[in-house]
C-alpha cells in the first residue's frame, strides 16, 4: 500500500490559468533511465557555467594581482584540483540526489536546528544562483555593446538589454527545457575553441618576442625573491575564487548522468556506476579549466597594458575578448564575443536548472513553501521577478554584484567541505583506520583554506554577506509564514507496509468487518486480557485488530512517512504503525 497524502493536498486546478501553471511537470521527481545521458554529455551542461567565467577571470586575475596573476592563477588551480576536486568527488559520492553537501550536513543535526541550518545553506545556494542568472545577463549585455559592430544598434542599453536576457530565458523555461544538454554542447565546445585559438595566438606571440617575458619577469622582483612572490600571490588568492563558480553544479546534475560500469550499486545501496561517471565529470571539467585558466592568466598579464584593463578601460572585465579583437580582428573578436553572450546567457539557464530542482526538494518537505512550488511554471516566474528585483536594484552592473556571487560561491565550497571532512573522520573513527584519519585530515585542512578565503573576501568585499543575509532572512521569513499557514495540514505524506509480511494480511482485512482496538500495551498478556474484558462486556462479531502506534513527537517534521506492520495472531490481527 502507498498512499501519497501530499499529492491530494492539490486542489485541481479550477481556471485556464491554473491549469497552465500546473501544467508544466512537477520539479520533486527523479528523472528516468531513458532521461540521463553520458557523462561527457552532461559535462557541458555544468560546464556553461564554470567554464564561463572564463570571460571575466582573466580580468579579474589583471585587477587583484597585476603581474602576480600567474602565480595567484596558480595556487587557485591547486586548491581546485587538491581541494575543491577531492571535496566534491566524496560529496558526490554520498549525495547522489544531487543535493550536495545540504543533504549530508542535514544529517548531522535534528529538529528545527537541522531545518533552520538547510535554510540558511540554501539563502547561500540562492544568493549563488541568482546572482549567476543576473551577473551572466550583464556580462552579456557588456560584451555586447562593447562590441564596435553591435554598439551601433545598442548603444549603451546596458539595463533593457540585461532585462531582456532574463526574459528569454524565463520565456525558454515555462516553454521547456527537454534539449539543454544538446544546446549546452553546442555553445560550451565552441567557446572553449575560440578561446584556444586566441590564447595559443597570444602564446605564439609572446614566444616570438621573449623581451616581453623579461620584461614582466623584472616587475617582479619589487615582490623580492620567490617566497616574497609566493606569500604575495596567496594573499592575492582570494580575490580570484570566482574562477571555481560554476564547479559545484557538476553534483547538481548528477541524476541527470547515465550509470556506467560493474557494479551499477555498491554493497551500501549507491549507484557506483553514476558515482564513477560524476568523478569522471568533475575531473575532466577541473583540469580543462586549469588549463585555461593558467594560460589565459599569463598571456593576457604579458600582452594587456595597465591602461586598458583598469575600470573604464577597452579590457576592463572582457579580457580575453579585448586580444581577440587586437590580435585577430573584429571579424573574430564579434564571433567571439557572440559566443561569450550566447554562454554567459545559458549559464543563467545552468543556475535557473539548478535552483528549480534544488528548492522543491526541501522547503515543501518541511511545510515551508506552498504546495505549488513543486511545479516549474510557478517556480520559473518566481525567480523571473527576483531576477528582476537584483538587476533593477543593482543596476546591471557586473562589477557591483560581484561580491555576493564569490561569497554565495565560497559558502558552498566550505560546506562541501566540511561535509566531506566529517564524512571521512566518521569512518575512521567507525573503523578505525590510520589511512582515512589522515585522509579526515587532508579535508580538514582544505576546509581551512577555504574558510580563510571566505574570511578574506568578505572583508575585501563585505557587501557580499550582507546581500546573501537578506536571501537568508527572505527565505526564513516566507518560510516561517507559510508554515505558520499550512500548520493545519495532513502531514502524512505516504503510508506503506513495513515487509511483505504486512503485505499480505491486508486483504483479509480490507473490506472486512474488523473491530479496531487500539492498546497501549505490546505484550500477548496485554492483548488477551483486552479482549477477554471487551468479549465479557460487549458482542463482538468478527476478528479483533489491536493497533498500537509509535509516535516520535518531531513537531519539526511537516511531510512524514507511516510504516504499518500486520501480522495474524489466531483469529485477531495486531496492527503495529511507526512514524516521527
Amino acid at each position: 500500500m502507498s498512499y501519497a497524502a501530499g499529492d491530494s493536498q492539490v486542489r485541481p486546478p479550477r481556471n485556464a490559468v491554473s491549469r497552465w501553471l500546473l501544467g508544466g511537470g512537477r520539479l520533486d521527481e527523479t528523472p528516468e533511465e531513458e532521461h540521463t545521458y553520458p557523462w561527457l554529455s552532461v559535462m557541458w551542461l555544468a560546464g556553461v557555467d564554470y567554464f564561463s567565467s572564463l570571460v571575466y577571470q582573466a580580468g579579474i586575475a589583471l585587477i587583484a594581482a597585476a603581474t602576480l596573476g600567474p602565480v595567484a592563477t596558480l595556487i587557485l588551480v591547486a586548491a581546485t584540483l587538491l581541494g575543491a576536486l577531492p571535496v566534491y568527488r566524496r560529496v558526490a559520492g554520498y549525495s547522489y540526489a544531487g543535493q550536495g553537501s545540504i543533504a549530508m550536513l542535514e544529517n548531522l543535526l535534528s529538529g528545527w536546528a537541522s531545518k533552520i541550518f538547510v535554510l540558511v545553506l540554501i539563502g547561500f545556494a540562492g544568493t549563488d544562483f541568482v546572482i549567476t542568472m543576473t551577473l551572466s545577463a550583464a556580462d552579456a549585455t557588456t560584451h555586447a555593446v562593447h562590441n564596435a559592430f553591435l554598439h551601433r544598434f545598442l548603444g549603451n542599453a546596458q539595463m533593457s538589454l540585461t532585462l531582456g536576457h532574463l526574459i528569454v530565458l524565463a520565456v525558454v523555461f515555462l516553454i521547456g527545457f527537454q534539449e539543454a544538454i544538446a544546446v549546452a554542447s553546442l555553445l560550451a565546445i565552441p567557446f572553449l575553441l575560440l578561446n584556444a585559438v586566441v590564447l595559443l595566438y597570444g602564446l605564439a606571440k609572446i614566444l616570438a618576442h621573449p623581451a616581453t617575458i623579461a620584461q614582466r619577469h623584472a616587475s617582479l622582483a619589487v615582490h623580492g625573491d620567490w617566497t616574497g612572490i609566493a606569500l604575495a600571490s596567496f594573499i592575492a588568492f582570494p580575490k580570484l575564487v570566482l574562477g571555481m563558480s560554476g564547479f559545484e553544479t557538476g553534483v547538481s546534475v548528477m541524476p541527470l548522468i547515465k550509470p556506467e560500469g560493474e557494479p551499477a550499486t555498491d554493497a551500501a545501496g549507491r549507484p557506483a556506476g553514476r558515482i564513477r561517471a560524476t568523478g569522471k565529470l568533475l575531473s575532466t571539467a577541473a583540469f580543462i579549466m586549469g588549463g585555461f585558466l593558467l594560460l589565459s592568466s599569463f598571456v593576457t598579464t604579458l600582452l594587456i597594458p595597465e591602461s586598458a584593463y583598469r575600470e573604464g578601460g577597452p579590457a576592463a572585465g572582457r579580457a580575453i575578448a579585448y586580444l581577440a579583437h587586437q590580435m585577430l580582428g573584429n571579424i573574430f573578436g564579434t564571433v567571439y564575443d557572440l559566443s561569450t553572450i550566447a554562454i554567459l546567457w545559458f549559464a543563467g539557464a545552468s543556475a535557473m536548472a539548478g535552483l528549480i530542482s534544488l528548492i522543491p526538494r526541501y522547503l515543501p518537505r518541511f511545510g515551508m513553501a506552498p504546495r505549488w512550488v513543486v511545479y516549474r511554471k510557478p517556480m520559473v516566474l518566481v525567480l523571473f521577478v527576483i531576477d528582476l528585483a537584483v538587476t533593477l536594484v543593482f543596476h546591471a552592473n557586473v562589477e557591483a554584484q560581484a561580491g555576493a556571487y564569490a561569497t554565495g560561491v565560497l559558502v558552498l565550497i566550505l560546506s562541501e567541505s566540511i561535509a566531506a571532512a566529517l564524512s571521512v573522520w566518521g569512518e575512521a573513527v567507525r573503523q578505525n583506520r590510520p589511512l582515512l584519519y589522515l585522509a579526515g585530515l587532508y579535508f580538514w585542512a582544505v576546509s581551512a583554506l577555504f574558510a580563510y578565503t571566505l574570511i578574506a573576501n568578505v572583508f575585501e568585499q563585505p557587501d557580499g554577506i550582507i546581500i546573501s543575509a537578506i536571501f537568508i532572512v527572505f527565505i526564513l521569513s516566507l518560510s516561517a509564514a507559510s508554515r505558520y499557514q499550512r500548520a493545519r495540514e495532513l502531514r502524512v505524506s505516504d503510508v506503506r507496509f513495513l515487509d511483505a509480511d504486512s503485505t499480505a494480511p491486508w486483504p483479509e482485512i480490507s473490506g472486512r468487518r474488523v473491530n479496531l482496538v487500539p492498546l497501549r500495551g505490546a505484550s500477548h498478556a496485554a492483548r488477551a486480557a483486552k479482549e477477554n474484558q471487551l468479549r465479557a462486556k460487549y458482542k463482538i462479531d468478527g476478528p479483533i485488530a489491536f493497533l498500537r502506534v509509535h509516535l516520535l513527537d518531531n513537531r519539526s517534521e511537516f511531510l512524514t512517512t507511516l510504516r504499518i506492520g500486520i501480522r495474524r495472531e489466531a483469529e485477531d490481527y495486531v496492527i503495529e504503525v511507526w512514524g516521527p
